[in-house]
C-alpha cells in the first residue's frame, strides 16, 4: 500500500459545515473526543492489524467511526459518507453507486443492520467502487 492520505480534523469539519449549509440541520461538534476517535480509527486499524488492511477496511473504519460515534450535533451520516468518499478519492478510488444504494448502506450502518466488519470484509466499499457483477449480500441481509 502506498503512502495513504488521511482525513485531517479540519477537513472533516469543513465537510460537515458544507453538508449542513447545503442540506440543513444543526451545525456543531457534540463531542471533540469522539470526532478525534472516529478520524483516527483507520490509522489505528492500519497500525495494529496483524496483516495490512485493504482500502475497503480502512474506508469502512472512517464510515463506522463517524456514524457510530455520532460526534456532530447533526449530519453524521452525510458527513461520514463524504469523509469516506474523500478518503477514497484522495487515494485513487471512488464510489460508483446509485443514490439509493448509498443511502441504504449508510442507513443500514447507522441502525446496526450492517457492521463495520461487514462493511469492509464483505467488500461493500469495493463493490461500490464498480467491481460488482451482482447484488451484494452480507450474511442473511440483502443490502441492495
Amino acid at each position: 500500500m502506498n503512502q495513504l492520505i488521511w482525513i485531517a480534523d479540519g477537513v472533516a469539519l469543513a465537510i460537515h459545515h458544507h453538508q449542513i449549509a447545503e442540506h440543513g440541520g444543526l451545525e456543531g461538534i457534540r463531542d471533540e473526543g469522539l470526532l478525534e476517535s472516529a478520524l483516527s480509527r483507520p490509522q489505528n486499524f492500519l497500525a495494529y492489524s496483524k496483516s495490512p488492511p485493504d482500502m475497503a477496511s480502512l474506508a469502512a473504519a472512517y464510515a463506522y467511526g463517524i456514524v457510530k460515534n455520532h460526534p456532530f450535533v447533526d449530519g453524521n451520516k452525510r458527513t461520514a459518507y463524504v469523509v469516506t468518499r474523500t478518503f477514497l478519492r484522495l487515494n485513487g478510488y471512488d464510489v460508483q453507486a446509485s443514490s439509493q444504494e448509498k443511502y441504504q448502506i449508510w442507513i443500514d450502518l447507522a441502525v446496526g443492520k450492517l457492521s463495520e466488519e461487514q462493511l469492509g470484509t464483505c467488500a461493500l466499499i469495493m463493490y461500490l467502487l464498480g467491481e460488482r457483477s451482482s447484488p451484494l449480500h452480507c450474511g442473511q441481509n440483502p443490502l441492495l
